[in-house]
């Protein structure tokens, strides 16, 4: 049996062809992370003050805030101090756990945003019965099932990728550990890890999108049946902002994992506007067209600033 010298830590060479950009980058990642999360902590600040916006569509927007503060934390401070010249290594545990957290809350994410379309659903298609149909027990076991659902979805990824022996090279063409950059690392066969992980993360991903897809074809059909124009207009404004975020965050994860040829600089790229660009932009849909959102908002900061000194 071979021997393998074990990879302690891995070297992270970011995004290829940008040498030089590094403080240009460092300002514009720094400036959108910033952006996240003030932003998102604005949107919870609002939903967690706020009476009229203790529904189970605003219960939904106030998880999705927090996993939108913590998705880029997995991997934008190192990202920082990589552009800033301080470290460009990551040891081979926090490599591990950047892929799992990676993982598990992009996931979760992803079944949130199905959740969120099935609220779009009961409350534009079964209006009458929506307050049963959301009651606080189906939301708190909907949001629970996600968690749980996705701690499963990235620790299997996790184990696949990790078990695999790492004996050099080490160097990861990213700011960050994620599967398309690691696995090609490894000193064995990586087919079966990247047979599953594919299928993993395609699965998923599908799934959710088949579901919200369906969810919406309903809603579109429900929506067109409304005499009114204004009755329309209502209906459809209710859920612009999440299909718009649904399908921001979907184009980034079938450019990664489902199309059929690897890209280094795809690679790299891509990922970074599901981790920076993407959480950013969801407290301005969700609430640039939603005066529920902005007026309780402005009563949160009016009581902030109150209570200051």
């Amino acid at each position: 049996m071979r021997n393998h010298t074990p990879v302690a830590e891995f070297l992270l060479t970011g995004i290829p062809h940008t040498q030089g950009l590094e403080h240009a980058l460092f300002v514009f990642f720094l400036a959108f992370y910033l952006l996240t999360l003030v932003g998102n902590l604005l949107i919870l600040l609002a939903t967690l003050t706020s009476s009229n916006l203790h529904t189970p569509m605003y219960f939904f927007l106030g998880n999705l805030s927090v996993f939108d503060i913590f998705f880029p934390s997995v991997s934008s401070p190192k990202m920082m101090l990589y552009l800033l010249g301080q470290s460009q290594t990551i040891s081979y545990q926090g490599c591990a756990c950047q892929l799992f957290f990676y993982h598990f809350l992009g996931c979760t994410e992803c079944f949130l945003y199905t959740v969120m379309a099935y609220d779009c659903f009961a409350a534009i298609c079964h209006p009458l019965r929506y307050t049963a149909i959301m009651n606080p027990r189906v939301c708190a076991i909907l949001t629970l099932s996600t968690w749980m659902g996705s701690s499963v979805h990235a620790s299997v990824l996790t184990f696949l990728v990790f078990k695999l022996p790492y004996c050099g090279p080490k160097e990861v063409g990213n700011f960050f550990c994620d599967i398309p950059v690691v696995l090609p690392l490894a000193c064995a066969d990586t087919s079966l890890a990247h047979r599953v992980s594919v299928t993993n993360v395609g699965v998923v991903a599908l799934l959710c999108f088949l579901l919200v897809l369906i969810s919406y074809t309903r809603i579109v059909i429900s929506i067109l049946r409304i005499s009114s124009s204004e009755g329309r207009h209502r209906a459809f404004s209710t859920c612009s902002a999440h299909l718009t975020s649904v399908l921001l965050f979907y184009g980034p994860v079938i450019l990664i994992y489902l199309r059929p040829a690897s890209s280094p600089w795809l690679d790299s790229v891509v990922p970074l506007f599901n981790n920076i660009v993407n959480p950013s932009l969801n407290p301005l849909i969700y609430s640039l067209r939603n005066k529920d959102v902005k007026l309780a908002l402005r009563k949160a900061l009016i009581q902030v600033h109150t209570c200051g000194p």
